[in-house]
């Protein structure tokens, strides 16, 4: 355990800062409100911090779209804010790892100024152009993720450019070494800088098919986007952005102790997350959408989680359950199913083989908000109400207190607070030793004891639906967890009473473990074999 690298089996807590804490009453968060707030992130028990995007930006999609890589937004503070953060959250035991926006950057950077103005110069050749079709159209049929086609017209070189998210989100063209090169240097700059590690943004979308093919089309009759319309052979996951991470590894070894995490989008989340993370040239790890879509069930957790250790036995998954871009878990999976439900799935996430994270106000149990048109400012959502409702319902403030406002601003958030969340305010879970906040600290103070469940095999168990049942083991010992992800009450005859390690609710009687809806039971050896 001693040699354990310190993200494998890591809990991280994931901070979008415009949602955090605000320190000075303009509404957004910013840096120095998640100073303050550092001492209630280390007493969840993580092991470390994941900000999301606070460079320089125009914010159209809120600090996705980086204008100056090497600079803090006004909206968020200094640079001297920034290290100011670093150096409490490392005083307080807390890894720092930043989002890195390295597949596009804002229309407003420079380089794209210099690269739109002419096809010559040092930055010509920054960002993908390619010349119409004779008849004027794009070059060929690629879709933006956020509506329309992903190519716009620039008149003044007079050639479409590329752009898989937002008009105003130029991709940046990884086929050009000198690209590649300014992308590692700004890698440098905040490893120097002493942040622990990335989060590469849609680390799949780098690279692009030079050849510019067209994606054949995929039989999608509940799409909303056009997007889900294609099969994505040639616009992501191409082979040479596996090249390119090789470098990147090389800049990361070279700093002590520093990792890096892909988000990958994909229809294809095992084959995806092995070879991105499949061998000393690929990322430390990588989580992909595999739990952050779709129903929960026994059968598509082993199936995603035994698949990959199947398909890539070395390679170190990350899971995640929810982050700024999907609608809370509780609203997508605890339907008909008691609050315990809540405790369950964090006890989940976190004693699955890999790295965990944890999403701001999981820990307080949020759902998620429903606002009205009026009130979004997602660009995504915007454009395609109210069939898809957008990422604000997930990003609404922090309710730090039940005061006006939850306590995150002391002037009117940039999105409204949710009246729903203001009862599960932290302040008052604090001082609730039966609330979901107390209950999670006891369970990561817990888990951080039991190195089974950082480091351990696992090995699931063939159990009648809708149990989840799986085995950690590591030398010699095991822990086996059975999890009941139905609405209705189950049991599971035993004949003996399993050796409790932590209470999730199950109990054992008559010869039968009973698990009550949302229920689970973590006991030590496999009582179950």
């Amino acid at each position: 355990m001693a040699e354990r690298p310190w993200w494998r089996g890591a809990v991280i807590y994931q901070i979008y800062p415009r949602s955090f804490a605000d320190s000075n009453g303009d509404g957004v968060g910013d840096l120095a409100g998640i100073t303050s707030k550092l001492a209630y992130v280390a007493a969840l028990g993580v092991d470390a911090i994941w900000l999301s995007p606070v460079f320089t930006s125009p914010m159209r999609d809120f600090g996705y779209d980086v204008a100056d890589y090497r600079g803090i937004d006004p909206l968020f503070g200094t640079l001297a804010d920034f290290d100011a953060l670093l150096a409490a959250a490392h005083g307080l035991g807390l890894r720092v790892i930043i989002d890195q926006v390295y597949s596009h950057t804002s229309s407003d950077h420079a380089w794209f100024t210099a690269s739109r103005a002419a096809r010559v110069g040092p930055h010509a050749d920054y960002y993908v152009w390619a010349d119409p079709r004779p008849d004027g159209t794009p070059p060929n049929n690629w879709q933006s993720m956020f509506g329309g086609g992903a190519w716009s017209w620039e008149p003044r070189r007079r050639q479409y450019y590329l752009h898989n998210f937002l008009p105003s989100q130029p991709d940046l063209n990884f086929h050009n070494p000198l690209l590649q090169q300014e992308i590692l240097d700004i890698a440098r700059f905040w490893l120097e800088r002493g942040v622990d590690g990335f989060r590469l943004d849609v680390a799949n979308f780098y690279a692009h098919d030079a050849a510019l093919r067209d994606n054949p089309a995929l039989a999608n009759a509940d799409a909303v986007k056009p997007y889900d319309m294609q099969s994505h052979v040639y616009d992501r996951s191409r082979p040479e952005t596996l090249r390119f991470l090789a470098r990147l590894r090389a800049v990361l070894d070279a700093y002590p102790d520093r990792m890096a995490v892909a988000e990958l989008a994909t229809s294809q989340p095992v084959a995806r997350m092995a070879e991105y993370t499949a061998g000393p040239d690929r990322l430390h790890t990588a989580y992909s959408f595999a739990f952050l879509a779709g129903a929960l069930t026994p059968a598509r957790v082993a199936r995603v989680v035994g698949g990959l250790r199947a398909r890539a036995p070395a390679a170190w998954p990350s899971w995640a359950f929810e982050n700024h871009d999907v609608p809370r878990s509780l609203t997508r999976w605890g339907q008909g199913r008691p609050s315990v439900f809540a405790r369950s799935l964090i006890a989940l996430l976190t004693t699955l083989r890999g790295t965990a994270f944890l999403y701001q106000g999981q820990e307080l149990g949020l759902t998620q908000a429903e606002l009205p048109f009026e009130a979004l400012r997602d660009p995504d959502g915007i454009a395609f109400w109210p069939a898809y409702k957008g990422r604000d319902g997930c990003r609404t403030p922090m309710p730090w207190t039940g005061a006006q406002h939850g306590g995150f601003s002391t002037g009117a958030p940039w999105l409204p607070v949710a009246a729903a969340h203001l009862a599960l305010n932290a302040a008052a879970q604090a001082e609730d030793a039966g609330s979901l906040l107390c209950w999670t600290r006891r369970f990561l103070a817990w888990r951080r004891t039991q190195a089974v469940l950082l480091a351990g095999e696992i090995r699931f168990l063939a159990l009648p639906d809708p149990l989840l049942g799986f085995t950690r083991e590591l030398d010699g010992l095991a822990l086996t967890l059975v999890f009941n992800l139905g609405e209705q009450a189950a049991a599971l005859p035993l004949s003996a009473a399993p050796e409790a390690a932590f209470d999730l609710g199950a109990t054992w009687h008559d010869g039968a473990l009973a698990l009550p809806a949302g229920t689970a039971v973590v006991s030590r050896g496999t009582p179950l074999n």
